[in-house]
């Protein structure tokens, strides 16, 4: 048991888990009177959802808030329990415990019927609490992939994907692991993007078409 009382590993997780699954989009369009957010859009919780709302701010506010959960979530288990890998190996570590507790935490939280986000602001807060050169690299995969796609959905799984690629190039090889099963639970939340754009269904962004994000 550390000095918190808990073990590193149920105290990542916790943790992790509980700053994860605040659910900022759907409080922000509340508190601000622009309705229920699982009732606009795609129903989705995220950022771009909130964008919907014609909100600007509010869905700037969002992705920041949902970032930040993931970056907090690691910088307090990383003050508390340290770097060191005490389950089985650097990767089982406690930041990346509470890095990939936070994931699960925004994508299935407990308060929603475990029915939240894609992941994709909560992977780069994450990524960037764990290494920020490789959610700096993330991000920039993210905005670039945007950009010249003009889809939310391929950048966002570029962001996702490009982060243990990062890692990996970076020399941050402990991080490996996590991050790799983080962009995959970000690409099967993203299944139904998937299969519109093997449709050339997927609409671009600053559509009105309704899409599950």
């Amino acid at each position: 048991m550390s000095a918190t009382g808990l073990s590193p590993l149920l105290g990542a997780l916790v943790l992790g888990y509980l700053l994860g699954s605040v659910p900022f989009g759907l409080i922000l369009t509340r508190v601000t009177g622009a309705g229920d957010l699982r009732q606009i859009g795609s129903g989705n919780i995220g950022a771009t959802n909130v964008l919907r709302t014609g909100r600007k701010g509010l869905a700037a506010a969002t992705l920041l808030l949902d970032m930040a959960k993931g970056v907090v979530a690691v910088m307090i288990a990383r003050a508390l329990w340290g770097e060191a890998g005490t389950f089985a190996g650097d990767w089982t570590a406690a930041p990346q415990l509470a890095a990939a507790a936070a994931m699960l935490g925004h994508c299935f939280p407990v308060w929603l019927g475990f029915r939240g986000g894609k992941g994709v602001a909560t992977v780069l807060g994450v990524a960037l609490g764990l290494a920020w050169p490789v959610g700096l690299v993330s991000a920039l995969a993210w905005a670039a992939a945007a950009r010249l796609s003009k889809i939310s959905s391929v950048g966002g799984m570029s962001a996702a994907v490009a982060a243990p690629l990062a890692a990996l190039a970076l020399g941050h090889i402990a991080l490996v692991p996590v991050l790799a099963a983080l962009a995959v639970l970000v690409v099967a939340r993203h299944h139904e993007n998937i299969a519109r754009l093997m449709q050339g269904a997927e609409p671009r962004v600053g559509s009105s078409r309704k899409t599950q994000d």
